[in-house]
Parts: C-alpha cells; structure tokens; sequence
C-alpha cells in the first residue's frame, strides 16, 4: 500500500460551505414567495439527504405536501435549485468563506511531494467553481487530475458512485487513494468504494457516526493552529502532512494483514 492520491469532498471538508448554502437556499425561497424558512436545526436534518435537489424534494413533501401535486414538480424543483446556486455563487463571490484550516497547506504540499489530487462530491460543478474562485483561484481546479461532481455520478452519497468513479478515472487501486469528509455519508461513499477514509468534522457534521474512519480530527490542523484528535488515533499529529497520511495507510494495511485469519495448517 502506497498512498498516490488524495481524494477530497468539497462541502464542509474544503470550506464551511453549508452555512452558505443554507442562506442561499433561503433566499431562493423567499424569491419564489415561498414561507420556507430552514433554520440551522433545520438544516442539519436535511444534510441527511444527499443534494440540493433532493432536499428540496424531501422539505416539500414534509413540510408543503400540497406543491407534490404540480405537474411541473421535476422543473419547478431544478429551477428553485438553480436560482438557489445562483445565490450561493454570489454570497461566495462577495467573501462569504474561506477554507478550512490546513487545506491549502495539504493541498500545496501534496503537489510539491507529487501526490495526484482529485474531487469526488455530490455538488455541482457551478459549486465547485465558485468555491475556487473566491478561494485559491480558478486556476488551482487544474490541480486536481479527477473531479466527479453531482454531473457525473448523480447518485448521492452515500452510494459509493462518485468514488468508484474518480478512482477508476485516476486508474489506482483502492488501498493507492485516501479520501478526505466530513459526514457519516461521505464515510460511508468512500468505504462503500473500498477507499480509506479521514475525517475533519465539520459543523453541520457535529456528532455523527463516523464508525469506518481511519481518524476523526477538528480539522487538518495548521503548525501555530494543531487540530484535535477526536477519534481514532492517540497522539495529536498537530497538523496533517502527506507523510504522516502515508505512515497512517501502511499503519493500517499492517494491522489488517494481521487480523487476517492464519491458513489452517495441513493435517495431510
């Protein structure tokens, strides 16, 4: 087992995105003279659902069973959801985030070691550009050899679709890849793939079941900023480096090759 390439999800593991969308998806509501109103609590619930579209599915069948009976449900639905995005890309471009701690450094640091970067998400790619763009520039998207996004495999997580579907595009071995979530879905996408899987939890994730996981931290953690352990591991590594991720994944192939069962000796 060598680690070759990082795989990152973008909501909640690049940046503290859903906030943002959360907003965005509000103000779509109140454009379209809708009373919905989703509050954090709120919220929380719905990231249970994988995608935008679909969350607005689940609200309204929930919440305002009487728009079901639309004929036109399928567009009315993706046209909420694109004023939605629109909104999102703006509040993004006026400086509503930054990337999480440790982020950029990884990412710079994985390149300069030449590690192979990718994307696997259930956003969108207008998502992921805008991210970009207000963050480490449309030009750092050229970094990452693979993005799969919601156009590519638009079964959510926590189907491993995406996952099976960068890899095989990056054209490694599952134990060659390591992903990098914050939810119990995108635990569950990666390890469903086969793919080993980090955690930074974020803090719509706050609390999950992140049962499968080689570790669960705060975030990557930054020299003058060391992240918390919050499963997983014992010590504090501080802050998260190409090097310590590969000493982890041949850590944990050593510990699987000796639980494996031992062939039974011959009798013969």
């Amino acid at each position: 087992m060598s680690l070759q390439a990082l795989i990152f999800d973008v909501d909640g593991t690049l940046a503290e995105t859903e906030e943002i969308h959360r907003k965005a998806f509000n103000q779509a509501f109140a454009d379209a003279g809708l009373e919905w109103r989703w509050s954090r609590e709120r919220y929380r619930e719905l990231l249970a659902v994988s995608g935008g579209k679909e969350r607005i599915r689940h609200h309204l069948l929930e919440a305002d069973p009487a728009q079901a009976d639309r004929s036109d449900l399928d567009e009315w639905i993706a046209g909420l959801h694109k004023a939605k995005t629109a909104r999102y890309a703006d509040m993004i471009a006026a400086g509503e985030i930054e990337l999480r701690p440790g982020v950029e450094r990884l990412i710079r640091e994985a390149r300069a070691t030449g590690l192979r970067l990718a994307i696997a998400t259930t956003t969108s790619t207008a998502n992921i550009v805008a991210l970009f763009d207000a963050t480490l520039g449309r030009e750092a998207l050229d970094w990452f050899e693979v993005i799969g996004a919601a156009e590519q495999a638009p079964v959510k997580k926590p189907d491993p679709s995406v996952y099976h579907w960068v890899r095989e595009q990056l054209g490694l071995h599952t134990s060659d890849c390591l992903a990098i979530e914050d939810t119990r879905n995108g635990v569950r996408a990666a390890t469903g793939a086969g793919i080993p899987v980090l955690v930074t939890q974020s803090y719509y994730s706050e609390g999950e079941d992140f049962s499968g996981a080689l570790a669960v931290l705060s975030d990557l953690g930054e020299p003058e900023h060391p992240c918390q352990v919050l499963a997983g591991i014992d010590d504090n590594p501080g802050w998260i480096d190409p090097q310590r991720l590969q000493r982890w994944l041949a850590a944990t192939a050593q510990d699987k090759a000796n639980k494996q069962p031992k062939e039974a000796l011959s009798t013969d």
